[in-house]
Parts: C-alpha cells; sequence; structure tokens
C-alpha cells in the first residue's frame, strides 16, 4: 500500500470513526426508558460505517439527559 493510498484511507474513515464515538458517548449520556433500550443503542452504534447514522435518525431522540429530566 503507497502512502497516497494510506493517507487516503485514513481520511474517508477518520469521519466514520469520530461519528461513531460520538453516538457512543451520547449513548452514554442519556437515559433511555429500559436498560435493554440502551443496551441496543449501544450495539446498533457499533455498527461500522452506519451505525451512528441509524441512531442519530431513529434513536438520538429517545433518550433524555439527564440535565433536562423533568
Amino acid at each position: 500500500m503507497g502512502i497516497k493510498a494510506a493517507a487516503a484511507f485514513v481520511i474517508l474513515c477518520v469521519p466514520f470513526i469520530l461519528l461513531t464515538i460520538w453516538a457512543l458517548v451520547d449513548i452514554s449520556i442519556k437515559s433511555f426508558k429500559t436498560a435493554k433500550e440502551k443496551v441496543i443503542w449501544y450495539l446498533i452504534g457499533l455498527v461500522p460505517f452506519i451505525g451512528w447514522l441509524i441512531y442519530l435518525v431513529f434513536g438520538f431522540r429517545r433518550g433524555v439527559r439527564p440535565d433536562r429530566m423533568p
């Protein structure tokens, strides 16, 4: 693998890794209705390249941040 190919690989993969980390941190911070639901979102968030997007579209608004709880 040449240096250009390695650089292209890193440039393409880093955003997905950062978005995955963001999703996992967000899941960790939020409270969900059940622990089972939180575990399911963790597992979805770990799916490579698309898990963060699934969480963003379907799960982002399901959790509640502790500072915003009634």
